[in-house]
């Protein structure tokens, strides 16, 4: 379902309403957050603001991961999720944001990019490894 990011429901400093000026714009539209899961790699493609394309990532199994030490990136595979930040439940889910620790065939990482606006899982090793 379509979500509407517009700003005026707010009220002013004094505590009085603000009142409309306008309708809600198409550009104030937003869509339902994507949740990228552990699978078989499958991508959603969708129209972005000036007709700009954004590859949503719904599904990945590998990772491009960065070892600092060596500095060299390698895309391995995602054995499983480890601890997501963003919320509880993405940890049994196997839901990866940015900011979520995954185990890789390296060691552990941390991810780097938006996945569900990049179309990319990005990471950068942590702990012993890096």
């Amino acid at each position: 379902m379509t979500q509407w990011h517009g700003d005026r429901k707010k009220r002013k400093i004094t505590g009085g309403r603000k009142r409309p000026y306008r309708g809600k714009r198409s550009f104030e539209m937003g869509r339902e957050a994507v949740e990228t899961e552990l699978g078989d790699i499958t991508q959603k493609t969708v129209r972005g603001k000036g007709g700009q394309m954004k590859r949503k990532l719904l599904k990945e199994e590998y990772a491009n991961v960065a070892d600092p030490s060596s500095r060299r990136t390698e895309r391995v595979k995602i054995i499983r999720v480890l601890r997501n930040p963003v919320n509880v439940d993405y940890d049994r889910r196997n839901i990866i944001t940015r900011s979520t620790i995954i185990e890789t065939d390296l060691g552990e990482a941390v991810v780097t990019s938006r996945t569900g606006q990049d179309g990319v899982i990005n990471a950068v090793l942590v702990g012993e490894k890096a």
